[in-house]
């Protein structure tokens, strides 16, 4: 089954990125106060908000330093599925510790 629609990886970091940029200006902070705030440099800041690159740890400290940790936390805490089978395969393997394929 093909999903058509779905955002690449690339448009989703540009849409992480716009958003950052957005709270950072919401809350009227320069990137040098973000970074000092962040400890994650304000050329690195420069350069998710301009070319959407940025190391995991960094987007995760710049959340924090913005007050959105809970909203992060909360990325992926249920499962997704489309079909009843979906769901039964979900519940037959929320324990398993490694994949079949």
């Amino acid at each position: 089954m093909y999903e058509f629609g779905q955002p690449t990886a690339d448009e989703m970091m540009a849409q992480l990125a716009q958003r950052l940029k957005s709270r950072r200006l919401e809350k009227g902070l320069s990137r040098e106060a973000l970074a000092e705030m962040s400890g994650v440099p304000a050329p690195t800041i420069t350069r998710f908000e301009q070319h959407h690159a940025i190391s995991m740890r960094q987007y995760l400290d710049l959340s924090i330093a913005l007050g959105y940790s809970a909203q992060v936390q909360e990325l992926m805490r249920e499962p997704v599925y489309k079909t009843m089978d979906e769901l039964e395969s979900i519940h037959r393997n929320q324990h398993r510790k490694r994949g079949r394929r």
